[in-house]
């Protein structure tokens, strides 16, 4: 997902410009640190107090180039208007948040509004149209079953969530003025190896087979997430 999401800001914005990110539920850090250390002025927002304090901690370890382009507010990713003028930011962020929001459209046209135009909208989500693939490669078939006809699943952690259907975010998101640019698949071949296992010897390769079916027909339609980059008008 990082890869894709380098590509599209290379696509984007010129060469060298310091990017102004907005990382709504940004969890411990990992990928507003990895834009901060890029050059890029990074505002993280997380409501989880461990999330946030792991994600100081990571922070307070950096140089002071990276801690002073890196800033975390404690919120709720529904509420950026409390908190950002319209227009503030060039990327937008909101990766494996949409799935633990019971109703996202308030929560994506604030996104959209934080955009400045022609800014980038970054979205990861579960995959409403696979829901059936994890159960069934387990052998799972009463589970595959009742996966077809439903958003709504039980994620690793136990918690009862909901997915996303890659048609039903297209027209949202042409409806609140960022429209679908591109999209991917993210763990395609992956998402059924089990929590602690080993990273491979062949980590090089295993990515780049990832990356190639999260942009490849029909692969990606059947990844385990979807990586939709929508643009502000």
């Amino acid at each position: 997902m990082a890869r894709q999401l380098d590509e599209q800001i290379a696509g984007r914005f010129a060469v060298g410009r310091r990017l102004r990110v907005l990382d709504v539920g940004m969890g411990q850090g990992t990928q507003a640190l990895r834009l901060a250390r890029a050059g890029h002025q990074v505002t993280g927002v997380e409501r989880d107090a461990t999330m946030i304090a792991a994600a100081r901690e990571a922070l307070a370890g950096q140089p002071e180039g990276i801690r002073e382009r890196m800033r975390i507010v404690e919120g709720d990713g529904r509420d950026t208007g409390v908190h950002f003028l319209p227009g503030s930011f060039d990327v937008v962020l909101c990766h494996g948040v949409l799935m633990y929001v019971e109703e996202p459209d308030p929560l994506l046209a604030g996104l959209a509004r934080m955009l400045a135009p022609g800014g980038l909208l970054s979205l990861v989500v579960r995959n409403g149209d696979a829901l059936a693939l994890r159960p069934g490669l387990h052998g799972d078939w009463t589970g595959a079953l009742g996966a077809f006809d439903t958003v709504n699943y039980r994620n690793r952690l136990g918690l009862d969530v909901r997915a996303d259907r890659l048609a039903t975010l297209t027209a949202k998101l042409a409806g609140i003025g960022a429209p679908l640019h591109t999209w991917y698949g993210v763990r395609v071949f992956t998402d059924t190896a089990p929590n602690g296992a080993p990273v491979p010897d062949d980590l090089e390769a295993l990515l780049a087979a990832e990356e190639r079916a999260g942009r490849t027909d029909p692969y990606r339609a059947v990844a385990a997430l979807l990586h939709l980059c929508g643009v502000r008008g």
